[in-house]
């Protein structure tokens, strides 16, 4: 049996065959790949230059552009990033900005460029509120069957509904995109074709995993018992800005609104206390639209228990909450002990404050786009596929109001909770999404 030799390197343990040793120079292979690595990020740290793509460009709309280009990695190249956001610049575009982004993003369709295009087109519709031209970009979208996302057709002229009402009943292999873009349509014409599929089910609807009018849910509505279109969302968007500890404690008098703070009850699942996800005062900005019939929205849940099915809190008069009978615990709830829960999260809510102006009512619909989620009113950022919980007293779908996301609270967290509201009721819901 050939004689191992050890490894030169100082606390190193291993032992090498005699022709390792040879070739490099008495050192084990794991210890040559570090030394490698060490020589290599030594070399990046010496030669790295730093590169501003932005320097002397004013143009809001080239700047966008730099932004959305894709380039290789390069170890040796840093980007300065640009001083305002994404977000920032399109919600700052004019009309004309806006329109000639869309013109460019039309040319990176016809390159055969789709991600880089609808990338643009999602960024203008959410952050700019901007309808995109039915007879140049819509068009284009359809000839090159690029039918997601749905919300792309929002608001679409007459002339694109037809089309897409006609294509939807001979295209199966794209159908169920086309039904979520008719759904963003959401005109009398298609909500009288959608009353007319739940009144006589098409043959194609058993190639589907729900019946076709349940797609109006992903663009935040649905049909009534009489046929007719129910939002199930408010318009007025007004996100949950996160600002530095210094500037909260600056805050002397208390605000009007509060995040996370803990419930006097416990959650009758886990026993867990619950948590005020928000709490606002009746004459904010923020709920002026919504259906607050006492002195203050509050939204309580189970942190834990949330996360596997609706929690339903039952509110009184005072807009005041407590456990709803309603609840039915899940069979599938694991079981938690609340002293080992951690509640460090509590402390993320002294550090929330609602945005003085709204924001576009779409700004965030597209989780993938990583937007500042966490908001009171607006569309909501589903994860998953919508689901608006259906209030077990009057059994009808509850309005959302409101969500926070949980990236937004914790150092590592992850997901939405989703908040809801039926007035007729007197009841909130939450639920909980994640990837």
């Amino acid at each position: 049996m050939t004689e191992r030799i050890p490894c030169k390197s100082e606390g190193c343990t291993a032992a090498i065959l005699p022709a390792t040793f040879q070739k490099t120079g008495g050192y084990c292979m794991p210890c040559v790949q570090a030394k490698e690595r060490q020589e290599w990020q030594a070399y990046v740290l010496q030669n790295r230059k730093t590169v501003d793509l932005y320097a002397g460009v004013t143009d809001p709309v080239e700047v966008l552009k730099i932004m959305h280009a894709s380039r290789p990695h390069d170890p040796l190249i840093v980007y300065t990033p640009h001083k305002a956001g994404k977000e920032e610049l399109y919600r700052s575009l004019s009309g004309d900005d806006a329109g000639r982004l869309e013109t460019y993003a039309l040319e990176l369709l016809r390159a055969g460029d789709e991600d880089g295009c609808t990338d643009i087109l999602m960024a203008l519709v959410c952050y700019n509120n901007r309808l995109l031209s039915g007879t140049g970009t819509l068009a284009g979208l359809m000839d090159r069957e690029v039918y997601d996302p749905g919300f792309l057709y929002k608001d679409a002229p007459a002339e694109i509904r037809d089309l897409l009402l006609e294509q939807v009943e001979a295209d199966g292999e794209n159908r169920n995109l086309l039904l979520l873009a008719l759904s963003w349509i959401g005109d009398d014409v298609v909500v009288q074709r959608f009353r007319e599929w739940r009144e006589h089910t098409p043959e194609w609807a058993e190639e589907l995993y729900v019946a076709p009018e349940r797609y109006a849910h992903e663009a935040g509505w649905e049909l009534t018992a009489d046929g007719k279109r129910r939002d199930l969302f408010y318009p007025d968007n007004y996100a949950v800005e996160t600002i530095n500890p210094s500037a909260a404690e600056a805050y002397l008098e208390e605000p009007a609104a509060s995040f996370l703070t803990e419930s006097w009850q416990n959650c009758e699942w886990c026993g867990s206390p619950l948590t005020v996800l928000l709490d606002i005062h009746a004459g904010h900005p923020s709920v002026e639209r919504l259906p607050v019939n006492g002195q203050k929205l509050q939204v309580q849940t189970c942190i834990i228990c949330s996360c596997y099915g609706p929690v339903y809190i039952e509110l009184d008069s005072l807009q005041g909450a407590r456990w709803s009978a309603f609840n039915r615990k899940p069979d599938y709830l694991p079981e938690t002990d609340p002293e080992n829960e951690s509640r460090e999260y509590l402390s993320a809510g002294k550090q929330f404050r609602i945005a003085e102006k709204p924001r576009n009512t779409y700004h965030a619909v597209q989780w993938t786009m990583e937007p500042r989620a966490s908001q009171i009113g607006g569309y909501p950022t589903w994860i998953q596929d919508g689901e608006y919980p259906v209030c077990p007293c009057c059994s009808q779908s509850m309005h959302f109001i409101g969500q926070l996301d949980w990236e937004a609270v914790e150092k590592y967290g992850e997901g939405i909770y989703y908040m809801f509201l039926c007035p007729e009721g007197r009841m909130s819901a939450t639920l909980f999404q994640q990837s």
